[in-house]
């Protein structure tokens, strides 16, 4: 988590700091062998040099990036879990709950969907 305190701390709501830092917290622990770093000012996770799922701050949301191939293998339960989102990722409000079993499965997807992948994103 070292790697994502000056992102956290330039979070200026103390409550979506908060949250976000949870929600690091949470795929760091659930999943140690992920590598967390920030690219593109955003904080995001990678596994053997490959991107898994990377997150942003808005100011009505937690933005999630599984790829897009991670958004079409969710887009019913992303729906049926109440959150909005396009074609590149989904939009947790900050007022609602985290579905942290969603977030699980879409991990574990990019996981194991990428495990042969030698580049950074999908071709």
């Amino acid at each position: 988590m070292e790697v994502f305190k000056e992102y956290l701390a330039r979070i200026d709501n103390p409550q979506h700091r908060d949250r976000t830092e949870e929600i690091l917290g949470w795929v760091s622990k659930k999943f140690p062998n992920l590598m967390p770093k920030m690219a593109w000012n955003q904080p995001m996770f990678t596994d053997h040099g490959t991107y898994i799922i990377g997150f942003s701050v808005a100011k009505h949301h937690l933005a999630v990036a599984p790829e897009r191939a991670g958004m079409i293998h969710f887009s019913d339960e992303i729906v049926h879990a109440g959150y909005e989102h396009s074609k590149e990722l989904v939009r947790i409000p900050w007022d609602s709950p985290v579905d942290f079993s969603l977030l699980e499965k879409m991990i574990e997807f990019n996981i194991w969907d990428k495990a042969d992948c030698s580049t950074f994103w999908r071709k």
